[in-house]
């Protein structure tokens, strides 16, 4: 249950970033739904081999990196995606910089709603 409501919410959370940034655009919440899940298996199967191959990097940007990790992630699920459209990088930055704000709120939520046992 706490994992599809989380889905959800996240699907709310895209939806929140097309509508508060420009050049993000996700047409319908059954997009968004679908969105929200390919950017969470992104970023669990793809982002930790990139995070390990850009470490290097990483340390020298001292973890400012991770946000240009984020950006791809965010792009490449809306390149794969017909009714998630990102226009650029710098959204791409930006969408995934309200995403992962909107993530950590709902992550919160979450603890509070679904104690853990």
């Amino acid at each position: 249950m706490k994992l599809i409501v989380r889905w959800m919410l996240l699907a709310a959370a895209l939806l929140l970033v097309a509508h508060l940034y420009p050049g993000v655009e996700v047409k319908t919440f059954g997009a968004a739904m679908i969105a929200a899940l390919v950017i969470g298996l992104f970023n669990a199967l793809l982002r930790p081999i990139l995070v390990l191959l850009t470490l290097p990097v990483t340390l020298l940007t001292v973890g400012l990196f991770l946000f240009v990790i984020n950006a791809i992630m965010f792009y490449a699920a809306a390149s794969v995606l017909q009714d998630f459209n990102v226009t650029g990088f710098v959204a791409a930055l930006v969408g995934s910089l309200i995403y992962s704000l909107c993530g950590m709120v709902i992550d919160v939520a979450m603890e509070r709603v679904f104690p853990a046992r």
